[in-house]
């Protein structure tokens, strides 16, 4: 399979030739087909945050995201009920994205605290009411709460193995946890609880507190770089409705059904879905105006 580097978008949504592969079509020269499937229906956007809105880098402390991503994020957010979520704590991704009109959720979504309740998990024992620091009611929901003594344990454990490897550092994201190996020309390893939860799961129970879990007109959008992301792909397609979309330079094995190169493409993606969003707000509120004056001049 031939893959041309030099091929992308740039930051102007400008498509600068060639293609990923055959069976993957860019989210971006496929928008149009997007916009009219979506035509009319409740989009819901999800997204990770390592190498999708932030770039990868060698300190996982400084993984920022732009004021330009931060500001695209903000615009789907106002338009679309629109998540985070990611491996880090959702404490630690609330500090880098600090936007207010999104949801987060931490721990490979282990680690949820949204206003609604879901009612498919109203009995489950990890699901509770709380009161945030402001005073606002909270639902938490953390399958993996019974965990949590263990991965302390097994926290220690892994910092005295890996002190004495220089470049490597164990993050501690509550529920599960990255030993980081970037700076020693490694990847990252990450140590989960065994438990029946995992990314797409989340998006599933995040669809349903929104109240879109039973709905034939939502359309979910998953956006995503890691293999963790896999499992979003796959809820997406047993929904048998959205877009699951991989972030990667190079063709892979993936679930997705669409991609985006790198951050700067899912932010231009971002960027687009605002706008077409908010057109069509002011376009319906024109067309009514319009309506309403022509029905006054046929009643005067």
């Amino acid at each position: 399979m031939e893959f041309n580097p030099k091929e992308r978008f740039d930051d102007k949504d400008t498509i600068i030739n060639g293609s990923y592969d055959k069976n993957h079509p860019s989210a971006l020269s496929s928008f149009d087909e997007i916009k009219r499937v979506a035509n009319e229906k409740q989009i819901v956007v999800f997204l990770d945050y390592d190498g999708t809105l932030s770039p990868i880098v060698n300190d996982p402390d400084r993984a920022y995201i732009s004021d330009a991503m931060r500001s695209a994020v903000r615009k789907v957010g106002k338009h679309f009920p629109t998540s985070i979520i990611s491996g880090r704590s959702r404490d630690k991704v609330f500090q880098f994205v600090r936007l207010n009109n999104i949801y987060y959720a931490g721990s490979h979504g282990m680690d949820i605290s949204i206003t609604s309740v879901s009612l498919y998990y109203g009995n489950h024992k990890h699901q509770t009411r709380t009161i945030d620091e402001k005073g606002n009611d909270m639902v938490k929901f953390c399958p993996a709460q019974d965990f949590l003594p263990r991965i302390q344990t097994i926290k220690v454990m892994l910092q005295e193995i890996t002190r004495g490897i220089k470049g490597a550092m164990v993050e501690d994201n509550k529920f599960c946890l990255s030993v980081h190996f970037r700076c020693v020309n490694e990847d990252v390893m990450e140590i989960q609880p065994n438990i029946n939860w995992d990314k797409g799961l989340a998006l599933q129970y995040l669809l349903d507190i929104l109240g879109f879990e039973n709905s034939s007109e939502v359309l979910p959008i998953y956006i995503g770089d890691d293999k963790t992301d896999e499992d979003t792909f796959k809820m997406i397609k047993h929904i048998g409705r959205g877009f699951p979309i991989v972030v990667s330079s190079t063709p892979k094995e993936t679930e997705a059904l669409y991609y985006l190169r790198d951050p700067i493409e899912v932010m231009s993606f971002l960027r687009r879905l605002a706008k077409w969003k908010k057109d069509c707000t002011l376009r319906g509120g024109y067309e009514k105006k319009s309506l309403f004056g022509m029905f006054r001049r046929l009643i005067r």
